[in-house]
Parts: C-alpha cells; structure tokens; sequence
C-alpha cells in the first residue's frame, strides 16, 4: 500500500514510429529545396509569356513549404498517456473532487430535446460518486420543449442511473445503448430490467418527440412542474428572464434513484436574454453556467460538453481526474481535452468529419509541444484556470493537493434558484466587466473555445489530451455538403481572426508559451490563407494549359524527379497515414476532396467573411449545424452520395473551378495533340499540367454527376449550374484572349 503511493496515476510515453516519419520529413524537405532551386533558376524573362503565373506558382509552393513546415513541428513529437484508475481509487476514492458537467444547447429545432436528455443521462450516469456529480444544461434556446424533456429526464433517470451500475452497461446514453444491445436472453434478471427499461425508455422518447412536432406544452403537462409558469413570462427566445430550475438537488436527502442511492444534482439554465444585450454565443452561455453553478455547487473541476456529444465511456471522468490529482505534476494541469470522436460515420466518411489523423497524429504532437489547444467539447477544465487564476509553482500545489470541493453555503433549492438567478442575468456582465475578457470564455471570436485555452496556456497551465482505447465521447457530424463547409468556414473564420489580432500567438503568447506551442497553434491559425494558394494552384496551371504556357519541367529533364518525388512520398505517406488511422483508401480519397473543397470555399470565404466584419460591413454569427436530417438526405449519405441541394455562393465557386478544369484539360490536350505527334509527348513540357488538370477532374467527378447527371434532390440547383457554366467559360475566355 506504501510503494502505491509513490506510483503515478499516469505515464506519458512518447510515439514508436517517429523515427520513420523523422526520415520521411528530411527527405521531402530536400526534395522541396530542389523544387525551389529549379522556380528560382528559370523564372520566364519579362518577355516571356507567363512570368507572373510562374511567380505566383513559386510564392504559393513557397507557402505550402511553409506551412508544411509547421505540421512537421507539430507531428515532430507526438505523446500519449496512459491513466491508472485503480491507484486513483485507492488513494483518494473518499476525497475526489466534485465534479460540474456543463451541456450547451441552443435550439430545440436543430438540436432534438430527446438527442439533448440522452447526453445528460449518460454523464449522470458516470461511474462517479453521484453526491459528486452536478450537471447542467444550459439552453440557449430557452424552450419549454427542452425544460419538458429535462422534467422527463429527471425522472427516468431513477431507473436508469441504477440500471446501468448494476449491469455495468456501455455506453449509457439509452438511445446509443439500446440501438446496439442485444437482448439478453441467457440472463433472466437483466432480461426482466432490461425489457421493463427499454418500455420507459421508449414511452419517455415517445412523448418527447411527440411534443416537440407538436410544438407546443399541453395544459396537463404544465401542471406536472411549477418551472412551466416560467414560460408564462417568456416573449420570444431572444428576449426572456432568467429561467433557472433545479429538477433534481443532489444535497436532498430524498433526491434517490429506486434503490435509494443518491442522484446528481440536475440543473436547467436559461440565462436571460434581451434584445439590446449581445448575448456572445456558446461563451456566453458556458460563462453564465461558471457563475451559477459556483453558487449551487462548486466543483472544482468543469466538464464543457455539446448536446450531442454523449458520453461514451463511463470511466472517463476518473481518467481525466487522475491527471489532476497526480502527486507529481496534477498541479500543473489546467484542462483534459479528449478527442472528438462520431457514431454515424459512412464506411468512407464521405464528408471527411472523422477527423482520425487529427486527433491521431496532430493533437498528440501539440500535447508534446506543450499541450493541446481546446476545441469546445469533451474537455474537463480547472475552475480556477476558467476564473482567470494564473499558473503559479507553490500556491497550485499547495491549494489543490488533497482538495475537496470548495465549501459553499448550504440552502434550500428554491433559495438557490432565487439567489443565482441575478449571475446569469443580462446587466451582470456590466457590472463585472472582466468577464469574457479575463475571466471565463473569451467574447468577440467564432472559436472562443481555441482563443480561451491560448490564454489558459499563456497563463501558465499545461494542458493534457487523453485519447483511451474506449472513445470518451461520440457525437454526430455533418450529414451534407454544406453542412461540413459552413461548419470549416466558422473554424477558419475564427481561427484566422485570432491570428491577425493581439492574441496571435507570437505576440499574445511571447515568453509566455513555448515557441514550438505557438508554431502549433498556427496549424489551424492559417487555415484561411491556405485557401489563396490552394486557388491558385488549382486554377492557374489549368488555364496556362489551355493557354499553351508551361509551368513545369519537361518530362524528360531531370529536373521532373524532385516534383515527382515530393508528390508521390507525400501521398503515399498521406494514404499509409490514413489506412493506419482506421480509415480505407476511397476514405482517404474523400479525404483529398474535401480537402480540396474546404480550401476553395470554406477557408476562403471565412477570410472574406474576417475582413468585411474588420471593415464593418458584416457582424458576427454563430451558426448551429443542424444535428438531424430529412429522411431522403439521409437515405443519400447513407449511401455515400455528396448532397448539393441548397444554392450556396460555396457550392458556386466548387462548381466553377470544377468546370473550368473540364473545359482546360480537353483544350490542353486538343493543344498538345495538335503541336506534336503522340511519339514525343513524353518529352512535351505540358506533361506535368495535364497530369494535374486530370488529377483534379478525377476529384471533382461527384461535381460532374450532380451537375449533369443526376435526378434526385441532392443534384446541383439549376441556378448553380448556369452561373457556374457562365463564369467558367469566362475564365476561359480571358486566359485564351
């Protein structure tokens, strides 16, 4: 028992194969070098055709060099960690820390109340000492379609809470659970509970879903709950009090599941809402749950979590509370960052949303580099580090060791949704002004979830991401087109306004963090200009093809070997990369599309978007992705057709490239054929155009069918088609007049 105590309960081990990808990035940095070598020795003379087109060609070859650079910095050193649960209860299962769980949800009508009751039961189920658990909903919507699922949540979860301990089930989300159980037969206990449970379960989700089409409470349900009259005051959902109601007060000696063992502490917030306020989004949401539920409950460490991230692992709370409660470097640790992980993903993730390589490979390299940036869900946080407490050696380690919670003062629940009505109150934050600035979530960034763990960083914590063989959390991505590319415009948007002001990392982070964090940081910072040179490069070379100005070595020149080299290793490697992660190789093929996709619309229009609200002419919005689909879009992703039906100025600019690339390739090669016979092509200077050209027709054929070929709802809009057709052939027209 001694020798225990001197054991961590974590380790962190660093990546097996990085010497192989140590190899791979040094060779394709001289195989870079020789590209340049060739740019810079035979730019075209100022009477040359072309010379500017080859210039260009050099600075956005030179920016990918670039920022090719960064993700090496990043991947350099990745780091993974193990935890040590069973240490973790031996020394502190009497003395854990409390835990507030924060789930954010905005509108009933995008984000199901029955998909929202369904996160919120399976982290009050965690196995965790209930009395210690305090989850809150926060509903930005502020509707009694979601309260009423919440009052029927409340209830069922004192046989669910139960089941779910008694059988140890995974996972404990009912609808992700009794989508994928079997019956158990053998078992004529369970078999009893578990027909009886699945019955409430699906009377509860009945009911919910029938009352959610309905729009509307009915009189009778209104009388089931006092927090119904609430709604009597309610105008709209953008201008309504403070909606505070605790369904379930853990402190209550007769808050008891059937079994008579505690429950969590349940809580609804609707922070108050009033259309002369700017009420700042998820942030303003999540800030207004840290004020409230220092007041109601206090925990000492915070989970922040989507509505349709459930919990996916039981255990997960305990991983995350070993990295705080390590006797050697627990004091340190700001937040616990899991990865974001999806349930309803196509066999080839059409869409590209299962971001595996990212959280794979990426992530792990920015632990190593000082620590993982946070993205908004699945990630436990330090109060204090939310409250703005800056990171200092003695005071954490003396503060934290052996903590409880933060005492606070007990009183009667209907004492407490009185009191801690005024925090989530409009004018609060007027009084308190710090708050979205130095304290809590920043304001004012469409990813004020990266933007406020950069100033937990330079504050001086350290961050950790916990990747478990059992996902932590599962969630549900973009199931269209336009869906994934809003969403990459948001992120891109955010992420380069961040970079362009005082928070920039080699400014707001300057000895503060590490320079290899702030190079890290910059991966996602400059995905917005990484869409110029993407558009470049897939438009240029086409119509100087079509143009007859070659913008590559011949064939048959030596100086063909480094291009070839660079683009074969690197998607090779790109490929074995991808299939490690889990993924196929038409996986990864989707993955090269929306790849290319995201940068000619989504990183180019969130740039656009930054500098009109710079200049005024645009204000910020948060856009929520919708979380269900009708059902002939989902017949389509199922069967992994690209959904292109909505008219969308993105949808455009994809059309119009795709097209142009169709027209520059047969031009080009009506071209060549003409100028020589078939016998010296392999010696022709076009050769490397053309191949490109071809490369990006290949990828744009699911553009092609939904343009010209296909029937159903998810082809192109005929409004699409023509001006995509229309600007196409204009390109056209300037480059060859």
């Amino acid at each position: 028992m001694e020798k225990n105590h001197h054991l961590p309960l974590y380790v962190t081990k660093s990546a097996k194969a990085r010497i192989p990808f140590h190899l791979f990035a040094v060779s394709l940095f001289v195989g870079v070098c020789f590209i340049f070598v060739y740019r810079v020795s035979n730019i075209p003379s100022e009477e040359e055709a072309g010379r500017w087109a080859w210039i260009g060609l050099f600075l956005s070859e030179l920016w990918f060099c670039l920022y090719w650079f960064i993700t090496v910095i990043v991947r350099w050193n990745p780091i993974y960690r193990c935890t040590f649960k069973d240490r973790l209860s031996l020394r502190y299962e009497e003395a854990l820390p409390g835990i507030d769980i924060f789930v954010c949800t905005a509108d009933p009508m995008i984000e199901p109340p029955a998909m929202v009751i369904n996160t919120v039961l399976s982290v009050m189920a965690y196995d965790y000492p209930p009395q210690k658990l305090n989850v809150y909903l926060s509903d930005d919507g502020g509707s009694d379609l979601t309260f009423y699922a919440m009052v029927e949540a409340s209830s069922f979860s004192k046989i669910w809470l139960p089941f779910c301990k008694k059988f140890k089930i995974e996972p404990r989300s009912p609808e992700a659970y009794f989508r994928t159980a079997v019956e158990p037969l053998e078992d004529n206990v369970m078999a009893k509970e578990w027909s009886s449970i699945k019955k409430s379960y699906e009377g509860m989700k009945k009911r919910i879903e029938t009352t959610t089409k309905l729009g509307r409470i009915s009189e009778e349900i209104r009388k089931q709950h006092k927090g119904f009259r609430e709604w009597n005051l309610v105008a709209s959902r953008r201008d309504h009090q403070t909606i505070l109601q605790m369904l379930i007060d853990g402190k209550d000696p007769k808050a008891v599941d059937i079994e008579g063992q505690p429950l969590p502490t349940l809580v609804y917030l609707a922070r108050e809402k009033r259309p002369q306020y700017h009420h700042n989004f998820k942030a303003g949401a999540v800030n207004a749950l840290i004020r409230v539920s220092s007041r109601i409950s206090n925990g000492p460490i915070i989970l922040i979590l989507d509505c349709d991230m459930y919990s996916n692992n039981s255990e997960s709370v305990r991983d995350a509370v070993c990295f705080y409660m390590d006797e050697e470097k627990g004091h340190e640790v700001g937040f616990v960052q899991f990865p974001q992980s999806f349930e309803n993903l196509t066999k080839n993730d059409v869409y590209a949303s299962s971001l595996n390589v990212i959280m794979g490979a990426e992530i792990p390299g920015f632990d190593g580099n000082g620590g993982p940036c946070f993205i908004g869900t699945g990630c436990f946080h330090r109060r204090n580090t939310l409250c703005g407490q800056k990171y200092s050696d003695q005071e954490c380690k003396a503060n934290w060791k052996g903590r409880d919670d933060i005492k606070i003062e007990e009183s009667a629940s209907h004492v407490l949704e009185d009191t801690s009505k005024v925090l989530a109150s409009c004018t609060y934050e007027e009084k308190y002004t710090q708050w979205g600035n130095e304290v809590g979530l920043k304001y004012g960034c469409p990813v004020e979830d990266v933007l406020s763990g950069l100033a937990i960083h330079c504050r001086g914590w350290r961050s950790i991401y916990f990747n478990p063989e059992r996902k932590g959390f599962l969630g549900l991505p973009p199931t269209t087109l336009l869906q994934s590319l809003v969403q990459h415009k948001r992120w891109s948007e955010g992420d380069f306004q961040i970079f362009a002001s005082r928070y920039c990392p080699f400014v707001y982070g300057y000895k503060k963090i590490p320079l290899k964090l702030q190079l890290s940081y910059c991966i996602y910072l400059l995905w917005a200009p990484n869409g110029f040179a993407t558009l470049y490069y897939v438009a240029v070379p086409s119509l100087c093809l079509l143009r007859g100005i070659s913008l590559f070595p011949k064939i048959s020149s030596a100086w063909v070997l480094p291009f070839a080299f660079v683009i074969i290793f690197h998607r090779a490697y790109s490929l074995g990369e991808f299939i490690w992660f889990g993924g196929t190789v038409q996986g990864w093929w989707n993955d090269q599309r929306m790849w290319l996709f995201r940068r000619i619309s989504s990183f180019i229009f969130g740039f656009l978007d930054y500098i009109l609200k710079l200049v005024g002419f645009s204000k910020s919005a948060f856009v929520v992705t919708q979380k269900v689909a009708d059902d002939d879009v989902s017949e389509r992703y199922e069967q992994e057709l690209m959904e292109f039906g909505a008219s969308s100025p993105m949808f455009t600019i994809i059309a119009t490239l795709a097209l142009l690339n169709a027209f520059c390739l047969v031009g080009g090669m009506k071209r060549v054929i003409y100028m020589m016979d078939v016998q010296t092509l392999v010696s022709e200077p076009f050769t490397l155009q053309i191949l490109l050209c071809a490369l990006l027709v290949l990828i744009n054929l699911p553009v092609y069918q939904c343009l010209f070929l296909r029937k159903d709802k998810g082809r192109m809009p005929t409004s699409v088609t023509q001006r995509s057709f229309m600007f196409a052939i204009l390109a056209c027209a300037l480059a060859m007049y």
